[in-house]
């Protein structure tokens, strides 16, 4: 029998109003996954008035969304989407890449795919660019 693993990781820090959210994706993702996450992020960000996120996603090992868990991802786009100042997606697949585009659609900040995790990082800490 082999072990499946899936699920999100997440870190957040906080410095003042600015915000910085770390998630690592694995296998692929079902509604209880969004079911654990998005609470967490609710409450980060409750109460900051104006917060400015930058995000960081490890997609390395995401292999996908249930039907569910991407429409779970969409809503969590539309609802903090004008608090995304920056996100980095680190993957290496192409679908990934397209996936990014199509999340710049739904946040008023700015989403870019990288292949390389450091200089994912390094774009997110540029200020003011």
């Amino acid at each position: 029998m082999s072990t499946i693993r899936h699920g999100l990781s997440i870190g957040i820090e906080r410095i003042n109003n600015e915000f910085f959210l770390s998630l690592k994706a694995i296998g692929k993702l079902t509604h209880q996954d969004y079911e654990k996450i998005n609470p967490m992020i609710d409450s980060a960000l409750e109460g900051v008035k104006d917060p400015k996120v930058k995000v960081f996603i490890d997609g390395s090992e995401l292999e996908g969304w249930e039907l569910r868990a991407a429409w779970d991802d969409f809503k969590l786009g539309l609802k903090h989407g004008s608090e995304f100042d920056r996100i980095a997606i680190f993957g290496n697949k192409k679908w990934q890449e397209y996936s990014a585009k199509i999340g710049s659609w739904f946040i008023s900040g700015e989403v870019r795919y990288f292949e390389d995790a450091d200089e994912a990082l390094d774009w997110l800490q540029v200020c003011g660019e």
